[in-house]
């Protein structure tokens, strides 16, 4: 089910979501919207922000994904609440979508994979099963509560993030999805961190073969092939690129917990 105002944006998200073994209805924002949605449990519906805590009236059980034409870092909190599925901002780019929405489908369990732990607009804490998808489940919403972040510094605190819980999920709860990884977001007036802390038994900065960090100047690519040995995933390389896109990176002694911190000015 499609929710929009505008019936252009419906038919073409109709028309790029469209498939042989699909049904896919849309209607404008309203009464009649929230009434098809109780009376019929449809797969995915694809919504505004605004609407999500109707929607879930009407069907507690429905997986959304939210959409919002501008920077609402309050509505995202809201949506999380809520239990939204993920977020995709307007206006859409249609492969984005199509992939978006392949994927919310493919999804058979997760109701319970994302906790929301703390909701400030400075202080977002969250908690989430060590499931590849949680992490695309979250960051977007990350991103749209990174409003004093230019466009293109966004993406690249994103991709620090992201290659932080990917290793959290790998090599801290070794894909174990009924382990947990946490991610908060402080908003300073200085800087914006980020606090990951994963359920494994850290590592030492001194011991990792198996991260690009550690190749010697002569041999860039040793970690490779120690990373198939081990069975690992190709990669390797998530903390040396998040060292590089943020402005500082700090680990606790352990080795379960990272700080990234990017200033403002």
């Amino acid at each position: 089910m499609i929710v929009e105002d505008d019936p252009g944006v419906r038919e073409s998200l109709k028309a790029s979501l469209d498939a042989p073994d699909r049904q896919i209805e849309s209607a404008s924002v309203g009464l009649a919207a929230l009434r098809s949605i109780e009376s019929e449990p449809f797969d995915l519906i694809i919504a505004d922000v605004s609407l999500i805590e109707g929607i879930h009236k009407a069907r507690a059980d429905a997986k959304v994904v939210v959409t919002s034409a501008a920077h609402a870092p309050d509505k995202m909190i809201e949506a999380l609440r809520e239990r939204a599925f993920t977020y995709i901002g307007k206006p859409f780019a249609g492969n984005h979508v199509t992939d978006l929405v392949n994927r919310a489908l493919s999804c058979a369990s997760w109701q319970d994979d994302v906790e929301v732990l703390s909701a400030g607009s400075r202080w977002l804490g969250l908690c989430m099963r060590s499931k590849m998808e949680a992490v695309h489940r979250v960051l977007p919403f990350l991103r749209e509560m990174m409003i004093e972040i230019p466009e293109g510094k966004r993406d690249s605190l994103i991709t620090a993030i992201r290659e932080m819980l990917y290793n959290a999920i790998e090599h801290g709860a070794g894909y174990d999805p009924e382990k947990r990884v946490t991610i908060t977001h402080v908003r300073t007036e200085r800087a914006l961190l980020y606090y990951v802390r994963d359920p494994g038994k850290g590592f030492s900065l001194d011991k990792l073969e198996h991260a690009a960090v550690s190749n010697p100047q002569c041999s860039p690519i040793e970690h490779a092939e120690l990373r198939e040995r081990l069975g690992l995933r190709p990669g390797g390389f998530g903390m040396l690129i998040a060292r590089q896109l943020v402005d500082e990176l700090i680990y606790n002694e352990q080795g379960n917990e990272v700080l990234l911190v990017k200033y403002l000015s």
